[in-house]
């Protein structure tokens, strides 16, 4: 069983940074493909990014693309998301999702963090 642990949200201006971090247990983390997902009031929860387990390909939404950066660092079991030039679009709370193969949908995720508010304002 994998369990996953978000770090790193908050409050920041419009055109600032976060980085999110999740810390993974329980299972073989260099196995696992790492995605974020995130889930405004009253929507769904979207694709934000993913990487594969092998670390060589990530994806992003179109929304995202050039702002934000996934990467993982696997002697610490923790992928990480790099969010500069935030809007105030990005404001929603930000999962960290595990499983074997990188999806874009929620339900093909086996392991789920809490989740981490993220709040811009503008």
């Amino acid at each position: 069983q994998v369990q996953l642990a978000e770090s790193g949200g908050g409050l920041v201006q419009a055109g600032g940074s976060l980085r999110l971090s999740c810390v993974a247990s329980g299972g073989t983390f260099s196995r696992l493909s790492m995605a974020w997902f995130r889930q405004a009031p009253g929507k769904g929860r979207d694709f934000v990014a993913a990487d594969s387990w092998s670390g060589s390909d990530t994806y992003y939404a179109d929304s995202v693309k050039g702002r934000f950066t996934i990467s993982r660092d696997n002697a610490k079991n923790t992928v990480f998301l790099q969010m500069n030039s935030l809007e105030p679009e990005d404001t929603a709370v930000y999962f960290c999702a595990a499983g074997p193969m990188v999806r874009y949908v929620d339900y093909e995720y086996d392991y789920w963090g809490q989740g981490t508010q993220v709040t811009i304002s503008s």
